[in-house]
Order: structure tokens, then C-alpha cells, then sequence
């Protein structure tokens, strides 16, 4: 995600960091390109333009393309907004869990309990965050659990895998007294509730955005910017590259920023910082633990990954 102050005019004209314009500079110059031969071309055999749009028609499309555009965009900015909220209720749960799991199981007596279940709760984060991003979720999650518990790779789920012996274990101190079934209820539903985030995160990574909706706007998209010059050249002559340049800047700006919020879990320059927020979960618990902390993660060069 970039995250950096607000722009100054000359920020506006030359960042390219978290810019959309080095994913769609080959294809505006294409399309610049074929502007300059068009009008070249209107310009050496006028006759063969004998009758010009004007701005008229193309005004009405771009209109609706705009349109719909902004209907897909809002689309993909309410699924990268779900997934921020998802992963902001996770960083709650786990710091409420940093709470409650010392002051439930206090003493020398339920250190090593309260160690593995803290620790699971990483390897938990840890192998979520391996899976959304295409990773080895069960490697992922072995730097954080006991090698019994490590196994996870013939799991269908390693991530909810790491939840069961944290449960287990919960129950077997209910069982030995060592806490109420009120207090075993409370700690269980908090285990659900990190079950219902992993849910919310796979719904998210596995259900795209329609590909009718890509295919329509893409493809209109490219038969505007194509027949735009050939509308626009009997009346703007050599200034219509440069009108037609940002025509299609815009609309294949928008439609590649709409590719990256489509998928907020990915490691596109836009897309949410996993990195930094699984490292907010980890220094959370080990602070909880009092073990040394790993440093927060910073943006590198406004690019906070």
C-alpha cells in the first residue's frame, strides 16, 4: 500500500511510485501512436474522411463508459475496503487474546500453556497470510509451533489447523479446573471468531469480481480509444494524440486500478500491507509473551508492503 504525504503539483506530474502509469504507458502509447497516423493520414487523403463525427457521439460513450467504469471501480474499492476491515478485526481479536489468555491462566503454573496457545495464535496469522498471498502456509506456520503440532501439510486447511490444539488445550484446563465453562466459553468464541475472519478472507480471495463486467469495460474501453481519433482529427488536427493520450490514460488507468483493488490481498503497489500488519499481530503477542520484539515494518519508499 502506498502511504506517503499529500502531493505537490510537481509530485503529481512526476511520481511514479504507486502511479498506475507504468502498468498502461504501452498501451496509451499504442493507441497515441495510432492517433498520429490517423491524422496523418486525415490530413495527406481528406478524402478519404468525407464525413466526421465530431465530439458529439463519443461525448454520449465515454459518458456511459465513465459510468460504468466507476460502478466496477467502486466494486473492487469495496472489496479491498472488506478485506482492511477483516484484517483490522483480526489485529482486535488478537490483541484482545493477548489480554485475556495471561489474566486467565496467570502464574508459573500455566506458562507453557499460555506460551503455546499465544504462539499459535501467530502461527495462525502467519499461515492465513501465507495462504492469501500463494505461499506455504504450512512452512509458514511451523516457525511458531511445536514439531508434533507442525505436521500441517496433509491438513485440507494448515490455517485452521493451528486453531484445533489451541482449542484442545483450552478445553483440557476447563477440564482440569484451571478455568470456568464461562471463561472456556469466551475464549471459544474468540477461536470462532478467528475461524469467521480466515471464512471472510477466502470468500474475498476466492470470489472475483464477475469477468463480464472486465470483459465489457475492457473491451469497449479499447473501440472507444481506437475510434476517438478518427472523430476527433477533422476538428483538433495534431492536437488529437494528445487529447486521445489522456482519454485513454484515464480509462485504462482506472480499469488497471480496478484489477489491483480486485485482489487486496495481493503485492501489487496498491494492494493492502499484509506484511505490516502480520508483523502488528506478532509483536502484539510477543510483547504479551515478553519476548523481544522484531522491529514494525516501514514503507520503502512510500511502499508499505
Amino acid at each position: 500500500m502506498i502511504v506517503r504525504p499529500r502531493p505537490t503539483l510537481i509530485t503529481v506530474l512526476f511520481a511514479l511510485r504507486g502511479s498506475i502509469l507504468p502498468q498502461v504507458a504501452p498501451t496509451v502509447i499504442g493507441i497515441t501512436a495510432f492517433s498520429v497516423v490517423v491524422v496523418a493520414a486525415e490530413q495527406r487523403w481528406p478524402w478519404a474522411f468525407p464525413v466526421t463525427a465530431g465530439v458529439g457521439p463519443f461525448t454520449l460513450i465515454g459518458l456511459a463508459l465513465s459510468i460504468f467504469l466507476s460502478f466496477r471501480n467502486n466494486a473492487c474499492y469495496d472489496r479491498w475496503w472488506e478485506a482492511r476491515k477483516v484484517w483490522g478485526s483480526l489485529i482486535v481479536e488478537t490483541r484482545g487474546l493477548a489480554r485475556t489468555i495471561p489474566a486467565l491462566l496467570p502464574g508459573k503454573d500455566h506458562a507453557a500453556l499460555r506460551r503455546a496457545s499465544l504462539l499459535r495464535v501467530i502461527a495462525f496469522t502467519s499461515a492465513l497470510h501465507a495462504s492469501l498471498r500463494d505461499g506455504d502456509e504450512a512452512q509458514a506456520a511451523a516457525a511458531w509451533l511445536s514439531e508434533d503440532e507442525a505436521a500441517l501439510r496433509d491438513r485440507p486447511s494448515p490455517v485452521d489447523a493451528t486453531l484445533r490444539p489451541l482449542l484442545g488445550d483450552l478445553a483440557a484446563a476447563m477440564r482440569a479446573g484451571a478455568i470456568t465453562d464461562v471463561l472456556f466459553g469466551l475464549l471459544e468464541r474468540k477461536v470462532s471468531d478467528l475461524c469467521a475472519i480466515q471464512t471472510a478472507c477466502e470468500r474475498i480471495r476466492h470470489t472475483p469480481v464477475p469477468f463480464a463486467y472486465t470483459l465489457l469495460v475492457y473491451r469497449t474501453a479499447w473501440l472507444y480509444c481506437l475510434f476517438l481519433p478518427v472523430g476527433l482529427s477533422g476538428s483538433l488536427g495534431w492536437a488529437t494524440p494528445f487529447a486521445v493520450a489522456l482519454v485513454a490514460y484515464t480509462f485504462f488507468g482506472l480499469d488497471a486500478l480496478g484489477d489491483e483493488l480486485e485482489e487486496p490481498f495481493g503485492t501489487a503497489p496498491n494492494d493492502l500491507p499484509l506484511d505490516a500488519m502480520l508483523r502488528t499481530v506478532e509483536r502484539t503477542i510477543l510483547d504479551a509473551l515478553g519476548d523481544p520484539l522484531p522491529p514494525p515494518m516501514a514503507a520503502d519508499r512510500y511502499w508499505l508492503r
